[in-house]
């Protein structure tokens, strides 16, 4: 009779897993629920977002059912194949128990609720700040006002695992710490199961065990962050931020497209050698250029800026010079050449710095490239790029000049051969044709892979930049 109701229950719940949105990722931050226990869903329904390393991507359900089940709360980072939801695809077939976990009555099934709280719990080392305790603990406990006993079985379970009779001050048998905080309280002989937790999720931070070293001030600040679990949306919009009332110091967990960032630019310039040069032209007939064009009735509905005249330079000095547009292949020590440009674009986000490219870039007309340039920061604005976007990129330019700086030396995209770095576009006094006359004048910056480029390559290629963005007819004659 048990194994009949266990298989029931099996066949009535189905759990939806944590898929590989990106190439090869292996976890991803919720950013938000869409639904919530109760709530029916229907096959192809928009369940969850959530960020990986590349982007924010909408999660669709695969079936229907009225959801039973958030393991995770938002803020959390899950690994890929973890369930995150559990959805009754037979609802009304009965008032069973609707979680097989408590269902027998002996001592034995508190391993298996003991389990269920360990795999948020078990996550926390290599999380930064975040915590599911307390939001799964809450919706248990919603479930439970629909069937009375399991819950307060479940209750009674948890109390005996943190060896309080209620259960009441500390939801988990092992508090959720970062191991950086465990050193701390351990250093200053403090018991984490006596410290209030003020983190998202009911993590114990670093203020946390100061306070508690120092109990007389701690009250005020405690009760000032407890509320912090309903603001769940803030991890859309920026990094959760950890400090104390007068820190002199304020910490920002680094995750998601930040956290692949740093990785990716770090593993990018201590892998390649990097070289860069700088050449200062007078941009002066492109800027003529962009103003004629933004009047033309074949570019009417896409956006016409110089970043349109430089990227179509840079395209036509990769024709020129094709070597450049190249990758390193460590493992088998060969040079890759590409015989197509997927043009990369860094755009800087709410999210961080990201760089989604124009597939076959060298095949597209100037009105063709004005409409995939508008598309694409229009999507990294809104937060919509895919990782396929991202991912396959050749070479990439980088605007530094909308934020008034006249130049930088890049850092290159990890597995591209080149970046080009354009400053701010500024009138400066200028000697043309012989006198000196105010002139638009701008920076690049060009940083290659000295591997794949020698200098006299990189020094070619800029110089057909500049000569471009100097003399903008040279895109019909050169093309």
């Amino acid at each position: 009779m048990t194994t009949m109701t266990e298989t029931t229950n099996a066949a009535r719940f189905r759990e939806f897993k944590m898929p590989d949105v990106g190439e090869g990722l292996t976890e991803a931050e919720i950013l938000k629920w869409f639904v919530q226990p109760g709530d029916t869903v229907t096959d192809g329904q928009v369940v969850c977002e959530v960020e990986t390393a590349k982007a924010a991507v909408e999660l669709p359900i695969p079936f229907d059912g009225v959801v039973h089940e958030l393991r995770f709360g938002e803020g959390t980072t899950v690994d890929v194949g973890q369930v995150i939801i559990v959805v009754d695809v037979a609802p009304g077939s009965g008032d069973a128990a609707p979680d097989p976990a408590p269902a027998a009555e002996a001592p034995a099934p508190a391993a298996e609720p003991e389990a269920e709280a360990e795999a948020p719990k078990g996550r926390t080392p290599v999380l930064v700040g975040y915590g599911v305790a307390e939001s799964s603990t809450k919706r248990r406990a919603r479930k439970g006002t629909e069937t009375g006993p399991p819950a307060a079985a479940a209750a009674a379970i948890q109390g005996e695992m943190n060896g309080h009779g209620t259960g009441a001050v500390v939801p988990e048998a092992r508090p959720l710490a970062k191991p950086p905080v465990r050193k701390l309280a351990k250093d200053l002989g403090i018991d984490l199961a006596t410290v209030s937790p003020t983190g998202e999720g009911g993590v114990i931070t670093r203020e946390d065990v100061h306070a508690a070293a120092t109990p007389a001030p701690a009250a005020e600040p405690v009760q000032a962050q407890i509320p912090a679990p309903a603001s769940a949306p803030a991890p859309s919009s920026a990094p959760a931020v950890v400090a104390s009332m007068g820190a002199r110091e304020t910490r920002i967990p680094v995750k998601g497209v930040r956290k692949a960032i740093a990785q990716a630019m770090v593993g990018s310039a201590f892998t390649a050698p990097h070289v860069t040069e700088f050449v200062t032209v007078d941009v002066t007939r492109t800027m003529k250029l962009v103003a004629e064009l933004k009047e033309d009735k074949e570019m009417a509905g896409v956006r016409v800026n110089p970043l349109l005249i430089i990227a179509k330079a840079l395209l036509v000095a990769i024709k020129r010079h094709p070597e450049v547009n190249a990758a390193w292949d460590e493992a088998n020590q060969e040079i890759v050449q590409k015989h197509y440009v997927n043009l990369g674009i860094a755009a800087a986000t709410p999210r961080g710095l990201i760089v989604p490219n124009i597939k076959d870039a060298h095949e597209q007309t100037l009105p063709q490239l004005a409409a995939s340039l508008g598309e694409l920061v229009s999507t990294a604005r809104d937060g919509k790029t895919s990782p396929a976007a991202m991912a396959g990129g050749t070479v990439t330019i980088t605007n530094v000049g909308v934020f008034g700086v006249d130049t930088g030396t890049p850092i290159l995209n990890p597995g591209e051969s080149a970046i080009l770095a354009v400053g701010a576009i500024k009138l400066q006094p200028w000697v043309h044709k012989g006198k000196v006359k105010p002139r638009q004048v701008t920076t690049l910056a060009l940083s290659f892979d000295h591997r794949l480029v020698d200098g006299e390559l990189g020094s070619k290629v800029l110089a057909d930049v500049a000569a471009i963005l100097e003399q903008p007819k040279r895109l019909i004659t050169w093309a």
